[in-house]
């Protein structure tokens, strides 16, 4: 499936697939694979669109195109046909969106996606960008979960039937990738070694920051209070974001949360930011129209001399920034956290950057678990 990038956001076709409309019938990646055009080079207003401040391409624009694709696959792989009884496709999470090179809006470019694993009630595609010069650029997993339109609960989907070689890897590595996650949050909720020794180092990190909280005038030079990082903003859902379910975009939200998650990095390290990577993203609840958006964002921790993460050339400072949105309800007074998104940055040109201290001790719990999961997703550690 083609489609041009003015198309992303609009729903998928309307009539139920002519083929593989049996239940128990595998579908193949290729049934649901799609792909975007950028013509760049030949549309001045597409080019416009998407060209950010420093003539590269705007990545929160990508992302929420990303996210659009993705659904849209997802979609198409999990409607049966027949009465086309579709089932509620949801953004469920991020895995990581990788950026290895730099692109400009001078060169044309394709989006193109498939689902490289299925579970009982979830799904994984896996995201590419490439452009006709700089080849491949961006890399993303996304995860997608299933329900039931009417009691909101997992459903089961269609099974995937991965027959190339390629396709069989990438299945295996999907299904891997989601072993691990449930091995991680089963040992996550429990008493296991794994949280005390979160809670050791969160101490360790609550007494190194005892200074700056009690002596601030005394303190490290190249110290800083996590809540001093902070950035703020809020916004109204709007219906021009909303999906065919009538739910706002995960895209549109991961784009918000990234311009201002790129700005908090900006504020940090007093230089333009460089993005690398999204290092993981939640979405815990839906987001409805004219639900009352407020999001929080902060630097959560920093590698001043780029840390063995192996990220950005490994030399210059990265910057992790985590993202909180909530939505709340001033009519009711209630507030609840709807997702939550990491980014790294890295501060090119600058030599080193301040340490972040955390200012009680669940920032310090979020700060050590943050770091446990970056280096584990560097392979530093299993």
């Amino acid at each position: 499936m083609r489609a041009s990038a003015k198309a992303l956001h609009e729903s998928t076709s309307q009539s139920p697939p002519s083929t593989y409309s049996s239940f128990s019938t595998p579908r193949p990646p290729s049934y649901s694979a799609c792909s975007i055009s950028y013509p760049f080079t030949s549309n001045p207003f597409l080019r416009e669109t998407y060209r950010s401040p420093w003539d590269e391409v705007r990545v929160g624009k990508i992302l929420e195109d990303l996210d659009a694709c993705a659904g849209n696959i997802c979609f198409k792989h999990a409607v049966m046909g027949g009465d086309w009884d579709a089932p509620l496709i949801v953004t469920a999470g991020i895995d990581r969106v990788r950026v290895m090179k730099r692109p400009t809006v001078d060169e044309d470019m394709v989006l193109e996606g498939s689902i490289s694993w299925v579970g009982s009630s979830s799904m994984e595609i896996t995201m590419r960008v490439t452009g006709e010069v700089v080849g491949t650029w961006l890399e993303a997993a996304f995860t997608f979960v299933a329900r039931d339109a009417s009691t909101n609960k997992a459903t089961k989907i269609v099974s995937l039937d991965p027959s190339t070689p390629s396709e069989k890897d990438m299945f295996e590595r999907g299904k891997s990738r989601a072993e691990t996650k449930k091995r991680v949050r089963k040992m996550a909720a429990s008493q296991s070694a794994y949280t005390l020794e979160v809670e050791r180092k969160a101490r360790e990190a609550l007494n190194g920051a005892m200074s700056m909280q009690k002596m601030p005038s005394l303190a490290p030079p190249d110290q800083v209070l996590m809540s001093q990082t902070e950035l703020h903003n809020a916004f109204t859902a709007q219906p021009q974001q909303r999906n065919m379910h009538n739910r706002i975009f995960g895209g549109f939200l991961m784009r918000r949360a990234f311009e201002l998650a790129f700005a908090t990095a900006y504020n940090f390290g007093g230089c333009k930011p460089r993005f690398v990577e999204v290092d993981d993203i939640s979405f815990l609840t839906p987001v409805d129209v004219g639900d009352l958006l407020v999001y929080h964002s902060r630097v959560i921790y920093t590698l001043p001399d780029g840390g063995d993460l192996n990220l950005d050339g490994g030399t210059n400072p990265l910057v992790m920034v985590e993202v909180d949105a909530f939505v709340q309800e001033p009519d009711v007074y209630e507030s609840h956290l709807s997702n939550k998104f990491h980014f790294t940055f890295s501060l090119p040109g600058q030599n080193t950057c301040k340490r972040i201290v955390p200012d009680n001790m669940d920032d310090a719990k979020r700060q050590i678990k943050r770091m446990i999961e970056d280096e584990r997703q560097a392979g530093v550690i299993e």
